[in-house]
């Protein structure tokens, strides 16, 4: 049997229930502390968000610390020491457990003992399919603590602690709110994606990809939110296509992650035909009929009829007023998938 501390069961079901209540992820991760402090006797503590690019920690919920510690725990210098010393495992370690002697690692020299701190603990959280979150930290002011027992709950409650403040599950909310979403990733500011929990990924959502590529130009609005189509030929396409929604990451950290990608049925696509929707595309980027023409290789008065019959299936009065429905609607082939597919 465990040895855990006093009112440990209690604290258990209090955090894994708070774990799936409709909160942000900020007041998930200061409501674990305070349950976790009714446990252990700790004078500062911090929840934070791997940024594995920036190879950095985003603060979730970080207290007690001076202006200089906290200022320390978002560099890479801090990240870098953490992964040397195994801080990012699954198994909670004190700072006398460390694999060099507390006399050789310099913040704790340089910053944490100058504050009054005498131990501390740190697990990485990972979730139960192995998805690394971030990292919490807990310092004291008496060797005695944290306690063995403590060690022990932390442990366990360390991946439940880890879905809570996992920004994955929230974004995962967010793209199912696509209308006909089939599925999605997360772009990262890197240009690369990342799977959400509990949805299907899509070959057109691969990193480097053609589509990543276009939903990186075409993010920038306030708020960020865009929506097109890309040519493909298997289900759930219809006539030819997908719709690419993408869904800017707005608010809490971490910085790494961009935006939502979502795959789905094109929807209502007005009778446009494919050569039709990559000339609206053409025309949303501000390319004049000559260059439409030269680029994909056809008269000029070919170019006109097609604008022509755009005009009269979108019921609008001209070229501009087609654009302006074309964006806002997502009824076009950006310019970057046209080329592909003519390619």
């Amino acid at each position: 049997m465990l040895d855990l501390p006093p009112h440990a069961a209690e604290v258990a079901a209090e955090v894994t229930a708070l774990a799936d209540l409709p909160a942000s992820l900020k007041e998930r991760a200061e409501a674990i502390l305070d349950h976790l402090r009714r446990v252990i006797p700790f004078q500062a503590a911090r929840i934070a968000l791997l940024d594995p690019e920036l190879r950095q920690h985003d603060l979730l919920a970080c207290h007690g610390y001076n202006d200089r510690i906290r200022a320390y725990m978002t560099t890479r210098e801090d990240y870098d020491e953490i992964e040397s010393l195994g801080l990012h495992g699954t198994t909670p370690l004190h700072v006398q457990d460390l694999p060099v002697p507390s006399e050789e690692i310099r913040s704790w020299m340089e910053l944490f003992r100058p504050a009054g701190f005498r131990e501390g603990l740190g697990i990485g959280l990972v979730t139960r399919d192995g998805h690394q979150v971030g990292l919490l930290g807990l310092n004291t002011d008496s060797p005695a603590y944290p306690s063995p027992a403590a060690c022990q709950l932390v442990q366990l409650l360390a991946p439940t602690i880890a879905y809570a403040v996992d920004p994955l599950r929230s974004l995962t909310v967010l793209a199912r709110i696509v209308r006909g979403m089939t599925a999605a990733t997360v772009l990262t500011m890197s240009g690369g994606s990342l799977p959400l929990p509990g949805l299907p990924t899509h070959p057109l959502l691969e990193a480097d990809s053609a589509v990543l590529s276009a939903a990186v130009a075409h993010l920038g609005g306030t708020p960020e939110y865009a929506t097109f189509l890309a040519p493909y030929e298997r289900p759930p396409a219809e006539a030819g296509h997908v719709r690419i929604t993408l869904l800017g990451c707005e608010g809490p950290p971490p910085r790494h992650l961009r935006a939502v990608v979502a795959v789905g049925a094109p929807g209502n696509l007005c009778g446009l035909t494919g050569t039709e929707l990559e000339i609206l595309g053409a025309l949303v980027d501000g390319a004049p009929t000559a260059s439409i023409a030269v680029a994909r290789g056809i008269p000029v008065e070919t170019v006109e009829r097609h604008l022509e019959r755009v005009r009269i299936k979108l019921a609008v009065p001209d070229r501009i007023t087609a654009s302006l429905r074309a964006v806002r609607e997502g009824l076009y082939v950006p310019t970057e998938l046209a080329a592909v597919t003519r390619s």
